[in-house]
């Protein structure tokens, strides 16, 4: 019986898609000629596709390093990204193309250069000189392992040390290796029987250059030597060595260890220690060594004139701190502060005045890097009080759950944003100006205001200006300070559909015009705020419980059955009674003893005091139905002009009247259609098929729904519920069977067609709604997963008084309207072919009484005619633009004729289509699971753009991305980061001149004076002649299987952009030879792109060779 039917609706549904392409290929035909009045301007020389920034808290972040002189700050991270932090608003980010950790970075101070260490034992050179830093050589070390990199200030001879313990030396000019190398046989005894470990530590005595301080991991220190190449003093240890400092007059340094304790050296008493402190330690009585602690990762010893030096170190606490949080400890004179960090400690650097080694330090700030945050402390006040961080790191301060971007708001709305986010500051900062203060900003070339909203996984709501490619965070809100928060796990109510973070927001609704705003939140929860700047308390919050279920008393098909009129609700007990006070009790049940009628979450009893901003309006729960928890929101959409909310999941569609808080419809998916439901579904009781448990966990964010039997296993439904939060894609998880429709829709495969049918897309907007219409109105468009299309018409009282005492009354339309995939998003365009926005309310202060001129004008501006359309003449026609996962569709309107259809994508889906404004025209833009981004033309979906951009690799991806007008578009790239994008190729264009600039010419502060005696007598700073000894007439050669030399793309016009200070006196040289000879110019550049076409031909046969013979083979 079942395939009988099934086969009659799919022959039916061929017969009418069939008819339906025939019918618009003729429509097409007899509309071409009054289509052809609508000039398309969008061409697709208006398109490129390209990054422009990213913003946020570099993920996983390894290593730190910090220009004293220029003032620039660069964070590395295990994925080998780099990022350089100026003055607030100059940030760049550069990517190593391996994707290699970077274990260390070295600045070229005041050189406009940097020295990245990467875990695959290669060294980069980037060049800081240019707005887009670019590597200019890059040296692969193939026999040793890179451990620890020492480049001292105005050298050029960089100190590599290996995990063998040898220490090889690149000069950095040229990036090739010195024949000089520190072998670790000859630095340590030849009695000693043992290997002493990898290199942690290499440093030159800030007093002598020619001296240079070896830590090897095993505890040995040695002081070397360089002109004689012999060890002049070890120093051993029975401890594990972690980090190693100088005292500023190199009479003295200091090492930490494993066990918590630090041991302070004179230089010329190697047998032992002159000090030995255990900072955490317990002193214990008789003179007995205090217990061991956790080992210092690092330290550093910092000198001023004026005082006690201080010492600064990371770790050492006691072992029985358990459960204390991670320390920065400031040891200074008699004084120890222990600072406490959120996460825990990567690496730090001590701020100091000057960069000269053998000059007192004068430490002024620390620099803390933790695992997801950046603090700067003081050292300079009391206390220790931290810098506010000017930068936008705090994006992931809870996981970001959605995302939503506005290019081309009002112009008011930023300086409102920021002005009630300015109270919300902390208070306590260091009075200082942030010390990180290098580069310039870039031009701006780009005026319109852009707004980023970020919802998070704890219900907080942050409000960006993204304006002209900065980031700057304007304004929070807590949606879930309305909510009573249970005391302990035990107290949680068993209401719960989900195990944690039960606040988060899964989508936003938006109306920048009117500032209404809506959230939806993962425990089936809508929250409407109203924008006001005065302060109010409300006494009681006004609430509504909505009974959205899917089951019609298992009646019979409804064929022939007329959807009941919609001002009355459509099932469930009385859910237009507002609930003022609190919940029915978690007790609730039906009569046969299952749970009913309660919500997820218990709203507030008590007076709610809201602070000016965004204040509650309405919260909307959706209730457990016999059993049957309610099922996740999926499309959410607000009208100011109307004064509605609706929302819609897999049972069905609500609505409410905001302004009278009313239910004005409540609707199973299938009730929608009436007598004209395609698909003959029989309406069953979901709980036949489902556990009670389940429903709704299994896509939270994603989707809607996954198949049955994947629901029915609690290890897979606590897995995909756990997914719905911003992690990684689980890599069991089949990318077409999680639908990825940022928690709009669920893709067409993942949807149990004959039970589930959830509401994907919703549109209020005012047009032609039947056929027969001649003039338009005010309607709802909605969109399900199944790809229908279907129109409910509102009947709006007049404004005023009367808007709150008539009801709205909704009835269906009987229009439907069909695409292939779910519907992801509608938009209407008018005559001409200009966008028609929905209708909206300008924004006005709701706390402050009208007067009655006011009132009078308001009755004017209530009625809905805000449209454009409404003022059209009766013969003008409108156009609706609908997008689905797999097709686009221009539809003529009153007629309802396809005149345009596009299949975006066959074998993939699409994750996200939006209708934007470009260059004075529209456009459709489409971000496809299969990583290609397109644009097409409005009316006629000619396609503009197609470019591959990024494979779908997780659900955050997929949960983030959005366009917006003006070309700009955005996704999460990193659970920390956003990242920035243009579809315009004016914005490509323009992009150079917007990015700031990294380096500044700033003059070398001056080398400190040695003094009259300390010239006369000695004993002041010693220089060396590195050249004499590293270069290739002292040292020779080194081996060439060693490492090998790879030119960077910066090539040789980067090493022109280099050419100042110290290091770059050879390219000076190489820069007037350039200038004067053209051809030496031309010459020199063809040598080396033969060189590295040779290098790379010799690294093929190399790796040839090895793939076919066993032996090792190095000479060639």
């Amino acid at each position: 019986m079942r395939k009988f039917n099934i086969r009659k609706v799919l022959d039916g549904l061929t017969a009418v898609s069939a008819a339906a392409s025939a019918s618009s290929a003729a429509q097409q035909q007899q509309t071409g000629n009054r289509e052809t009045e609508i000039q398309e301007t969008l061409q697709s020389e208006h398109f490129q596709l390209c990054k422009t920034v990213r913003h946020g808290f570099p993920y996983q972040p390894s290593a730190l390093a910090f220009d004293p002189v220029q003032k620039i700050l660069a964070i590395g991270t295990q994925t080998g990204a780099l990022r350089l932090f100026g003055r607030p608003g100059v940030e760049c980010y550069c990517q190593h193309d391996s994707g290699a950790a970077v274990i260390q970075l070295q600045f070229l101070i005041n050189e406009g250069a940097l020295v990245s260490a990467l875990a695959d034992d290669t060294l980069h050179l980037w060049n800081l000189r240019q707005k887009r830093p670019a590597i200019l050589h890059s040296l692969k070390f193939n026999r040793e392992r890179i451990t620890f990199c020492h480049l001292p200030f105005q050298s050029k001879w960089l100190y590599v040390g290996t995990e063998r313990g040898n220490i090889h030396i690149v000069n950095v000019e040229s990036f090739t290796l010195s024949g000089y190398v520190i072998m670790w046989n000859k630095a340590i005894e030849l009695s000693s029987k043992s290997h002493p470990g990898p290199i942690v530590h290499i440093s030159d005595n800030p007093m002598d250059e020619g001296k240079l301080l070896i830590g090897f991991e095993s505890g040995t220190v040695v002081l070397w030597d360089l002109k004689s190449k012999k060890a002049d003093y070890r120093y051993t240890h029975d401890e594990a060595i972690h980090s190693v400092a100088w005292h500023h007059e190199g009479k003295q340094f200091i090492c930490s260890h494993s066990d918590g304790t630090l041991t302070i050296w004179n230089v010329k008493s190697p047998t032992k220690p002159f000090q030995t402190i255990t900072p955490h330690g317990k002193q214990l009585k008789d003179g007995k060594k205090p217990e061991p602690c956790k080992p210092i990762l690092k330290v550093e010893y910092k000198t001023t004139r004026a005082g006690d030096p201080f010492i600064i170190l990371s770790g050492g606490l006691s072992y029985d701190t358990v459960g204390r949080r991670p320390c920065l400890t400031v040891m200074h004179g008699k004084s120890t502060a222990v600072l406490e960090m959120d996460y825990s400690i990567v690496d730090f650097l001590t701020l100091c005045e000057t960069p000269y080694p053998n000059d007192f330090q004068e430490p002024y700030a620390v620099v803390v890097l933790l695992e997801k945050d950046l603090v700067l402390i003081d050292l300079a006040q009391n206390g220790y009080p931290i810098f506010e961080n000017p930068y936008p790191l705090t994006i992931h301060e809870s996981p970001v759950t959605c995302c939503e971007y506005f290019a081309d708001c009002p112009v008011d709305l930023i300086p409102a944003l920021y002005s009630v986010g300015a109270r919300q500051k902390r208070q306590g900062y260091s009075k200082k100006e942030w010390p990180i203060s290098g580069g310039n900003w870039g031009l701006i070339t780009q005026s319109y205001p852009e707004i980023i909203i970020t919802g998070h996984a704890d219900g907080s709501i942050k409000f960006w200006d993204a304006s002209a490619i900065t980031l700057q965070v304007l304004y929070k809100l807590k949606t879930a300070k309305v909510f009573e928060k249970s005391r302990n796990k035990d107290d949680r109510p068993n209401t719960d559909i989900v195990d944690e973070d039960p606040y988060a927001i899964q989508i936003i609704s938006w109306c920048p015009e009117s500032r209404m705003l809506c959230i939806a939140g993962v425990s089936a929860h809508v929250i409407i705020y109203r924008f006001s700047k005065q302060e109010v308390t409300t006494e009681v919050i006004p609430m509504l419980e909505v009974r959205l279920l899917y089951e019609i008393n298992d009646v019979e098909s409804p064929d022939g059955e007329q959807v009941p009129p919609l001002p009355t609700p459509g099932t469930g007990s009385n859910p237009q009674s507002i609930v003022p006070q609190s919940h029915p009790s978690t007790s609730s049940s039906s009569s046969d003893g299952l749970r009913d009628n309660v919500p997820c979450l218990k709203v507030k009893n008590s007076p709610l005091k809201q602070s000016p901003g965004y204040q509650i309006e309405l919260v909307i729960q959706l209730v457990w139905v016999s059993g049957e928890p309610p099922q996740q929101i999926t499309s959410l959409a607000v009208n100011s002009a109307y004064g509605l909310v609706v929302l819609g999941n897999c049972n069905g569609i609500a609505m409410v009247d905001y302004l009278q808080k009313t239910v004005l419809l409540n609707l199973g998916t299938i009730e929608l259609y009436g007598s004209n439901d395609p698909y003959r579904r029989e309406p069953r009781s979901p709980r036949k098929t489902r556990q009670p448990s389940g429903a709704g966990l299994c896509d939270i964010n994603e989707g809607t729904t996954v198949p049955e039997d994947r629901c029915k296993s609690p290890t897979s439904a606590k897995m995909s519920r756990k997914l719905s939060l911003p992690t990684e894609l689980k890599p069991d998880l089949d990318v077409k069977d999680n639908s990825f429709s940022r928690s709009r829709s669920s893709s067409v495969t993942s949807i149990d067609k004959e039970s589930r049918e959830a509401i994907s897309a919703l549109h209020f907007c005012e047009t032609f709604t039947r056929k027969a219409d001649t003039s338009p109105s005010p309607c709802l468009w909605v969109g399900t997963t199944l790809g229908t299309v279907l129109v409910i018409v509102l009947n709006l009282p007049p404004g005023g008084e009367q808007r709150l005492l008539q009801p709205v009354i909704v009835s269906p339309s009987g229009t439907i309207l069909r695409l292939k995939g779910a519907i992801l998003r509608m938009a209407f365009l008018d005559a001409t072919g200009s966008l028609v926005p929905p209708a909206h309310e300008p924004w006005r202060e709701h706390n402050v009484p009208e007067d009655k001129d006011e009132k009078d004008k308001s009755k004017k501006r209530r009625p809905v005619s805000v449209s454009p359309s409404s003022s059209q003449e009766i013969s003008e026609n409108q156009y609706a633009v609908i997008c689905s996962e797999k097709q686009a569709k221009v539809i003529s309107l009153p007629s309802q004729n396809c005149i345009y259809k596009q299949n975006i994508t066959e074998t993939s889906f699409v994750l996200r289509g939006d209708i934007v404004s470009l260059s004075n025209s529209i456009c459709l833009a489409c971000f496809c699971a299969n990583g290609h981004i397109m644009t097409f033309s409005l009316p006629s979906l000619r396609p503009l753009l197609d470019v591959y951009y990024l494979p779908l690799t997780n659900m955050r991806i997929a949960r983030t991305f959005c366009f917006t007008n003006n070309g700009q578009a955005l996704y999460l790239v990193s659970p920390t980061e956003i990242q920035r994008l243009t579809y315009s190729q004016e914005t490509c264009e323009n992009l150079q001149e917007m990015l700031g600039e990294l380096f500044t010419p700033v003059e070398t502060p001056e080398a400190p004076n040695r003094g009259f005696f300390k010239g006369l007598f000695g004993g002041g700073a010693q220089s060396l002649d590195r050249e004499e000894l590293f270069g290739e007439s002292a040292s020779g050669k080194a081996s060439r299987s060693l490492a090998q030399h790879i030119p960077g793309p910066g090539g040789i016009e980067g090493v022109k952009g280099a050419a100042s200070g110290v290091v770059g006196e050879l390219a000076r040289a190489r820069l007037a030879l350039d200038e004067r000879g053209q051809k030496l110019g031309e010459l020199e550049e063809k040598t080396a792109a033969m060189l590295y076409s040779a290098d790379s031909f010799s690294k093929h046969a190399h790796e040839m060779m090895l793939k076919y013979k066993d032996k090792k083979w190095y000479q060639f």
